[in-house]
């Protein structure tokens, strides 16, 4: 892995990471526009977490805290860049963020018919917790 880079994303970057998130990430989300993610740049810049080899983006990750729970969403790996330790590369990178600010817990959230992702989280020491369910409401 000594090829691999991760830093923070700019607000340069966030053109490259929608693309992105198109051809590796699973499902999408609300945020997934300039906007949204030019937002989360700006409220706090060392969130999204980027992993480059050869200076081209293989895998991203939010790792956002709020003072009370470490969260992680859009872990994703392009398909040409898999089962090459990027992904435990960045979440590490995450824990070692998380720890640094207090954290005592990440919350993951993972896509239920996602299955290759349930292998990849479980790989990395995480574990499905069924008695607790994601409520959502639009704004």
């Amino acid at each position: 892995m000594s090829d691999l880079r991760i830093r923070h994303a700019a607000l340069s970057d966030i053109d490259t990471v929608l693309w992105f998130w198109r051809d590796a990430a699973e499902g999408t989300s609300i945020s997934d526009d300039h906007d949204g993610v030019a937002r989360l740049i700006a409220r706090d810049p060392e969130a999204l977490l980027l992993a480059e080899r050869d200076g081209v983006l293989a895998g991203t990750v939010i790792a956002g805290f709020d003072g009370w729970r470490c969260s992680a969403y859009r872990l994703a790996v392009h398909p040409d860049h898999r089962r090459q330790g990027i992904a435990t590369a960045l979440l590490e990178a995450a824990e070692q963020r998380f720890a640094t600010l207090g954290g005592r817990r990440v919350d993951a959230m993972v896509l239920e018919a996602n299955e290759q992702a349930h292998h990849a989280w479980a790989a990395t020491g995480y574990h499905r917790e069924n008695h607790w369910r994601r409520w959502v409401k639009p704004l």
